[in-house]
């Protein structure tokens, strides 16, 4: 299971010239300094972006200044402070394009609860790993008492959740660098089901990608952390994972 947490990671802004923006956080470098997807026109180097308290919010008294330009709306941003207690503060739930009914109560607040997995933990993902929406407490306890034993990892999702294949040639697809922990506990839980023979499922892609990351060097499961840009698609061969449980697939998308 993968157990990162969705962070509220769509801010809005303002430029000093008045001009609305959107932002969405997708990785943290270091400190208040993050990647992320800027929304805009002529967002450039140097540029300071007066942060709003939600979509038509008043200012939150805070700002980023953009410290690198990338391609594609892709900028580097250093915020005035940090960065996941303003979020929860000021910013709102990135939905995928196929959700289609507000995660809101009736006074429209938004319950972010809806869109985390029960185990969720580790607060950075941009998007849910939606297979392991499907868990509940309840099924957890079952496979427990099935001797069905879980082991977490941790794959915060960004930039390619919205991001289309727009290549012809699916090899020519690259895919944007996520941050990805596999902790020796899971890592020995694993290698372990292995040596006895019995199959790893992964419950969603972003399991798979954390897996397969640690197997790359030494085609068995080492404890891992960094980033990884494994992109899977046919031909892959797979060195850890045995089964699948997935979810909904975009067309054209690497979910």
């Amino acid at each position: 299971h993968n157990e990162s947490r969705v962070i509220p990671a769509r801010l809005f802004a303002r430029k000093p010239t008045g001009g609305r923006v959107e932002i969405l956080l997708l990785r943290q470098r270091t400190g208040d300094t993050w990647e992320t997807l800027v929304r805009g026109k002529r967002i450039r180097v140097g540029t300071h972006l007066a942060l709003l308290d939600g979509p038509e919010g008043l200012p939150a008294g805070s700002e980023a200044e953009v410290v690198e330009a990338g391609e594609r709306g892709m900028r580097v941003l250093a915020f005035d402070r940090p960065v996941l207690p303003l979020a929860e503060q000021v910013g709102v739930t990135p939905l995928p394009p196929y959700v289609h009914t507000p995660l809101a109560d009736a006074d429209g607040c938004l319950l972010s609860a809806r869109y985390q997995t029960v185990y969720a933990r580790t607060p950075g993902s941009a998007a849910a790993p939606t297979a392991g929406l499907h868990f509940t407490p309840d099924l957890l306890h079952r496979l427990r008492e099935m001797r069905v034993s879980s082991a977490f990892v941790t794959l915060h999702i960004g930039l390619d959740t919205f991001r289309p294949v727009s290549e012809e040639y699916i090899e020519d697809h690259r895919m944007y660098t996520e941050y990805c922990w596999l902790a020796p506990e899971a890592a020995k839980q694993v290698k372990q089901a292995k040596l006895e023979g019995r199959r790893v499922i992964a419950v969603g892609t972003t399991s798979v990608r954390v897996l397969e990351t640690a197997a790359l060097k030494t085609q068995t499961v080492q404890p891992f952390e960094g980033a990884t840009d494994l992109f899977v698609y046919p031909g892959f061969r797979f060195r850890v994972v045995d089964a699948l449980i997935t979810n909904f697939h975009l067309p054209r998308s690497t979910l």
